[in-house]
């Protein structure tokens, strides 16, 4: 427990400095948004692409890990319509909680996983992202335009919407780049994997600043309630389709971190886009991390 703590606090060291700069308003409220913007469209994206586009996979068969992950997040899926109509919740809320409960954190999964198992876990974690990164921003945008506005948007708006996302491009261009040889040739490669350093260091900032705690305590029933399926119930399923399809090694624990991990920062955007409830989503957001800080070495040190 001990070794779990020591790789997991200095990733939510910095989520609290991040938290810490925006309450003293440090350097200046204009900071934010455009470093979430140039994280979302260049540092992350950059980090996504030079990861698949160099990773020599051979040594895994990461089939069976990316079956798990798919079948984790579906079963999410199917679990959350259950309390849909369990829970009485407006369209715009059960968005929201959709969203908080099954899509992952990536920055601080990415930042876990680099702690823990160095450029390896990296290179796995890749092919989660390349798994998770489309089938997480397909699900959201289909419940959003389903239930948070007036009227459910057509498949071509929502095609036009995964074709614009930089995460999903950044994957599908890294994944042909390996698949073709191609790699990154020349000084290329150096200079995605610079911008692609700054990626966890600012996300994981941005995620401290994003976070709203009045918010949570107020709203605390339905924090608990999505916290309790993105942070106990999603690593429970996510082990039990690893047992299934034969997981195990390293690409196991990177499922595991997958798993473990809060709600994305991004879901917040996403919500704001397309009409859902985005205070909802912070606080959600928020809730999801303060209490992820407590889960993850527990759910690690019960399944890992």
């Amino acid at each position: 427990m001990i070794e779990i703590l020591n790789s997991l606090i200095p990733v939510f060291a910095v989520i609290a400095l991040g938290f810490a700069m925006k309450r003293m308003d440090f350097p200046g409220e204009a900071l934010w948004l455009p470093l979430d913007r140039v994280t979302y469209y260049i540092f992350f994206p950059a980090l996504l692409l030079h990861t698949l586009a160099i990773a020599d996979l051979g040594t895994y068969d990461t089939w069976p890990m990316a079956l798990a992950l798919m079948a984790g997040m579906l079963s999410m899926v199917v679990v959350l319509m259950i309390v849909k109509q369990l829970v009485p919740m407006t369209g715009p809320e059960f968005s929201s909680v959709f969203q908080g409960a099954a899509r992952w954190n990536s920055f601080v999964a990415l930042a876990a996983i680099a702690s823990f198992y160095g450029h390896e876990g990296v290179m796995i974690a890749a092919v989660a992202f390349a798994v998770l990164v489309p089938l997480a921003n397909i699900l959201s945008v289909t419940i959003l335009t389903r239930y948070a506005g007036d009227t459910p948007a057509g498949f071509a708006a929502v095609l036009r919407l995964l074709s614009r996302n930089p995460l999903i491009i950044a994957c599908a261009l890294g994944i042909v780049l390996n698949v073709t040889g191609i790699g990154l040739p020349g000084p290329i490669e150096p200079s995605f994997d610079i911008l692609g350093k700054a990626a966890l260091t600012i996300g994981l900032l941005a995620v401290g600043a994003g976070l709203r705690p009045g918010h949570a305590v107020e709203q605390k029933w339905i924090v608990l309630l999505t916290s309790g399926l993105k942070l106990i119930l999603m690593p429970a399923m996510m082990m039990g389709w690893c047992f299934i399809f034969g997981v195990t090694g390293l690409p196991r624990l990177v499922v595991l971190f997958s798993a473990i991990v809060p709600g994305a920062s991004s879901s917040y955007i996403l919500a704001r886009q397309l009409g859902g409830d985005a205070t909802l989503m912070a606080t959600l957001i928020t809730g999801g991390t303060v209490l992820a800080a407590l889960t993850m070495p527990l759910m690690l040190w019960v399944f890992g």
